[in-house]
């Protein structure tokens, strides 16, 4: 089994509406040109990358590093998916708080209408929760349970407990796809900040007390997961150029903002299309597309939609909607037959790779590039519906009164 998990900062508040019904709306886009070129089990495995989950929440324009991408990215699929589960094959079960009570009786159900063996699946939610919360005692408590499944009964789980006094959150994910049996001494190392001693009942001496534990009678709680893979976000909130691989930023902008490949036209797919909606179609491409090590650094997948709080930048809801627009009609294009726009969406990636590989980095002032960068994305942003919880973006002003022109 694959148990990976990240540790992020603990970030109170809510999504407003705006932001919320976009966030639900693109993720399921993403989700569904996904299955279309890699399958059900590829979201899957995807969703058990704690780096892909975190990148996939800021390019929707949450917070990069905070608590709130798993709370928000997760409400934003199983609302959007409602009613259309059948037609995707996924299902989402369970949630924050109460809602993570109603997992059992929301799997028996998908049991009913897929004829999945549901019985095994309430038991590897409630294993995947014991492991977590009550064999692993690191301190943090589980408030979130998500369990998605397919209708072959496929399933992952991304769940999140908190540590409120340390002011962080950790989040679990598990695939089933990688289970090949419960294995003693489940980690490879035990990751993240310091945060004084764990009680870890997956050691091989912990066998007597684990059977006591664990409320599992026909699987072997002497044998646990295979790997791990694991974050740890900084509190800080403002995007730094240490959060960021400044190659990969660097030749996604100048994909979109110094070239204009003319095969891309001949798709159609760049027809007006400006440079700052293209810079946020290669991220989202890349959050398709991309292989693992593409994910080392989610806080450049904030530069395709900002962040709700205006880090690096207010929301560009212009840019979000033609970014949903343009992935939409590609995918309803590739419905009927027609895949000139999403191979060229994917073509987006493969450039920005090429690019990436010849692309030379000024050391000397790279930091003072990246601030003029956000600088510059702050500056321009009402000209594209820049929004944050605080309001709308303004144009700026110079001192003599006067709107600045660019």
């Amino acid at each position: 089994m694959q148990r990976n998990y990240a540790d992020l900062p603990l970030h109170h508040g809510r999504v407003p509406r705006w932001l919320a019904e976009r966030m639900s709306y693109l993720g399921i886009l993403i989700m569904e040109a996904i299955i279309q070129d890699y399958g059900k089990s590829a979201f899957l495995r995807k969703l058990a990358d704690p780096l892909w989950f975190q990148s996939f929440g800021a390019v929707l324009g949450m917070d990069w590093h905070s608590s709130g991408v798993t709370t928000s990215v997760m409400g934003a699929l199983k609302t959007w998916i409602s009613g259309l589960e059948k037609e995707y094959g996924i299902y989402i079960c369970g949630g924050r708080g109460k809602h993570s009570l109603k997992t059992p009786d929301e799997l028996r159900k998908v049991g009913k209408k897929t004829g999945v063996d549901a019985e095994s699946l309430v038991r590897a939610s409630r294993l995947s929760a014991k492991v977590d919360n009550t064999a692993i005692q690191d301190g943090f408590q589980l408030y979130l349970h998500s369990f998605v499944v397919t209708d072959k009964g496929e399933w992952a789980v991304v769940q999140q407990g908190m540590k409120g006094h340390a002011g962080m959150a950790r989040r679990y994910h598990w695939h089933s796809k990688q289970f090949k049996e419960y294995l003693e001494q489940p980690h490879t190392a035990v990751c993240g900040s310091p945060m004084g001693r764990i009680i870890n009942l997956t050691h091989k001496k912990a066998k007597v007390t684990r059977q006591g534990i664990l409320e599992v009678s026909c699987e072997d709680p002497d044998k646990m997961m295979k790997e791990v893979r694991q974050i740890s976000l900084p509190k800080h909130h403002d995007v730094r150029v240490e959060d960021v691989d400044l190659k990969r930023l660097g030749s996604i902008l100048a994909l979109a903002h110094d070239s204009q490949p003319g095969d891309f036209e001949s798709l159609l797919l760049l027809n007006g299309l400006g440079p700052r909606t293209l810079q946020s179609l290669t991220l989202v491409s890349e959050v398709i597309h991309g292989t693992p090590s593409r994910f080392s650094d989610p806080a450049r997948f904030s530069f395709a939609h900002g962040g709700k709080d205006g880090h690096p930048f207010p929301v560009p809801l212009k840019v979000y909607d033609k970014t949903i627009h343009t992935l939409e009609s590609s995918i309803k294009r590739a419905r009927i037959g027609h895949y000139d726009k999403i191979r060229a969406l994917k073509n987006l990636h493969d450039a920005s790779k090429q690019i990436e590989k010849r692309f030379k980095i000024d050391e000397e002032n790279a930091y003072r590039n990246f601030d003029k960068l956000i600088a510059k994305e702050r500056r321009e942003s009402y000209k594209y519906g820049g929004r944050t919880v605080g309001g709308w973006a303004k144009a700026p002003v110079t001192k003599s009164g006067q709107i600045a022109l660019f």
